[in-house]
């Protein structure tokens, strides 16, 4: 319910930006026939925005807790709305009573409507905490506690955030202690850097003259990462003060390593040591090579094109859903994206409910219909990947993202690189090669991307969703020679000798 409501507000914001360009582009002399001739365009982008609203989370996120990347949401979703609803009209009626300028003008204000409600949401619950109001804003003078803080890590912006949002007045930061060489004497929202963790004694000694008592240090990164200099001296001010060291990490239950290896998403040099395993040059080339960093921006521009193009098709295969499944319209599956972080797989639905009005489990083979059968063969269903590739967590080329379950450890090195829409593996036999074969196809990407390749497999990729998938053996073997070859796949391996002397 509370999201229908916020893409109600939305959709009125959307409604009254429009209307305020109108008025502005015609210096607010208008007339009657003016705003009859607007209504289909009116129309387009109301319709539109229905849909790219909650494709884009817009309805889901707590305006008070609104962040810019909610603010960048929104100004890609005006250009997408007002150009889907631009491209709309002149199909409709050449748009006709629509000034070509209102379009630029109505994105803007579209904008500025959505952001400033969420940013005046957020600055009213900001003041609102702040004056005191409620039990949860009410300083306990005789509880307050100095701290410091050991690192400026996004965990340090977080305690920042926490306590002044759950103790205000209770619990005051006076600085930091940096650790990467940060200048002394700058500020970091509006707090100090003090100092190193090196220095702490000189830096408390400092405080006391201004008559600052600290009652503990935290310490806002993994203590190992330290310096061993700055660990030895925190540990003594603990031995020897009152001082307490309080470990964030820790504390957050995140020092621990789990049982089984994981890439996480900062370790760009992470060796796979199963069957795969790259050298540290050819894994930091992942990150600094130039088509790497070029095929991010070619996703944006061709993602953020296909997606206005397509918004049409959208609409119609989001009616036919509708009808066929009903509500609602797409679901989604959570994937080990690059570096092995979750990522969210979204699809149109192409099955109905798994269990009947008593309960009953439906078997898969019932659940899908005629509709629903073409929108997979077709890969229509996909078409919502469009806007996982636009935010960065999907590319159109690279390892097709599989279910955690499906993804082996031994196969980690093909979560060094964004997911893909389609890649090597699809257009050389995709369903019908088994999964060993997938995965050192989709390492031999990983390791030989490049344009020339890229826009090989997108070729390929068309004549594989018209007629099926296809296999092609000697790009299979040929994977599994340059993997032996290089190194990559360890050679006491049966299989390699066995696709070798396939």
């Amino acid at each position: 319910m509370r999201r229908f409501v916020v893409l109600l507000i939305d959709l009125l914001l959307i409604a009254a930006a429009t209307m305020a360009a109108v008025f502005l582009r015609e210096d607010l002399d208008y007339s009657y026939t003016t705003l009859i001739g607007i209504i289909p365009h009116i129309c387009f982008t109301l319709a539109i925005a229905t849909f790219i609203i909650p494709a884009l989370g817009l309805s889901n996120n707590i305006w008070r807790y609104s962040t810019l990347s909610d603010y960048l949401r929104i100004v890609a979703a005006a250009v997408i709305i007002v150009a889907g609803a631009s491209g709309a009209s002149f199909i409709f009626n050449r748009l006709d009573g629509v000034p070509r300028s209102l379009p630029i003008l109505q994105a803007m204000l579209i904008v500025f409507a959505m952001v400033g409600v969420r940013v005046s949401r957020r600055v009213q619950h900001s003041a609102f905490r702040k004056s005191g109001a409620g039990p949860a804003a009410r300083p306990n003078v005789s509880r307050r506690e100095s701290v410091l803080i050991v690192g400026l890590t996004p965990l340090s912006e977080l305690y920042l955030r926490s306590i002044s949002q759950f103790a205000p007045g209770r619990i005051r930061a006076e600085g930091f202690l940096g650790t990467q060489g940060q200048i002394v004497g700058s500020s970091i929202q509006r707090l100090p850097i003090l100092g190193r963790p090196e220095e702490i004694d000189a830096v408390l000694r400092k405080l006391e003259i201004h008559g600052v008592a600290v009652h503990k240090i935290v310490v806002a990164k993994p203590f190992q990462q330290l310096s061993a200099k700055a660990q030895q001296a925190l540990l003594q001010v603990e031995a020897s003060t009152n001082i307490r060291l309080e470990f964030l990490v820790e504390r957050l239950g995140l020092d621990e390593e789990p049982e089984t290896e994981q890439i996480s998403c900062d370790r760009s040099g992470y060796e796979p040591t199963a069957m795969f395993k790259l050298s540290e040059r050819e894994t930091r080339a992942l990150n600094t090579g130039v088509y790497w960093r070029l095929k991010r921006y070619i996703d944006v521009g061709v993602a953020a094109a296909m997606i206005v193009a397509t918004l049409p098709l959208m609409l119609v295969v989001g009616l036919l859903v509708a009808v066929d499944v009903g509500f609602p319209l797409m679901f989604w599956q959570q994937r080990p994206g690059r570096g092995g972080m979750p990522i969210r797989l979204y699809k149109f639905r192409t099955m109905a409910s798994a269990h009947d009005s008593h309960g009953r489990r439906i078997c898969d083979a019932h659940r899908m219909s005629v509709i629903g059968h073409f929108l997979r063969r077709t890969r229509l269903d996909e078409l919502p990947q469009l806007f996982s590739i636009l935010s960065g967590d999907m590319s159109f080329v690279g390892p097709r993202p599989l279910l955690p379950v499906d993804q082996a450890p031994e196969f980690a090195a093909r979560l060094l690189v964004r997911p893909g829409l389609t890649g090597w593996a699809q257009v050389n036999g995709g369903r019908e090669v088994p999964a060993t074969d997938k995965a050192a196809m989709d390492i031999w990407y990983v390791c030989n991307a490049s344009f020339a390749l890229d826009l090989k497999i997108l070729l390929r990729t068309l004549p594989m969703v018209l007629f099926g998938d296809r296999t092609r053996d000697h790009d299979i073997q040929s994977a599994w020679r340059d993997l032996h070859a290089s190194g990559i796949c360890s050679p006491s391996r049966d299989l390699v000798e066995v696709r070798q002397a396939a």
